[in-house]
């Protein structure tokens, strides 16, 4: 992973983003960036690189997927997560997706792989 670039997690559920961000401190990575919606994850993708992201599938009534595109649209690698039963478009079908509740573990494996 480059050190200077963060991993940006979207999830609308603060308790998770939150047990991510101890997660990312237990595995002696630097701190990620959070954003909780859809508009705040496209922002800061505007705003900022990142080596990669975690996209939570749901966020509120909205799903993930503009986040999916802008992201791969700037080949930022990143994996959905989700809770179970997703419907996954198309063109994401390929895309990788940890399973809640996490294991650090898949977290480790996901940030190794972004590079």
């Amino acid at each position: 992973m480059d050190d200077a670039l963060p991993v940006l997690i979207v999830e609308d559920d603060a308790l998770i983003g939150l047990m991510l961000v101890d997660m990312f401190d237990a595995l002696d990575l630097p701190p990620p960036v959070h954003a909780s919606s859809v508009a705040e994850a496209l922002e800061q993708i505007d705003q900022k690189n990142f080596c990669g992201a975690f996209v939570d599938v749901n966020l509120g009534e909205e799903k993930g997927w503009p986040v999916a595109e802008a992201l791969a649209n700037r080949n930022i690698p990143f994996v959905f997560t989700t809770g179970g039963g997703v419907n996954v478009p198309p063109a994401f079908k390929d895309a990788p997706m940890i399973m809640k509740p996490f294991r650090i573990h898949d977290i480790e494996e996901a940030v190794q792989a972004f590079g």
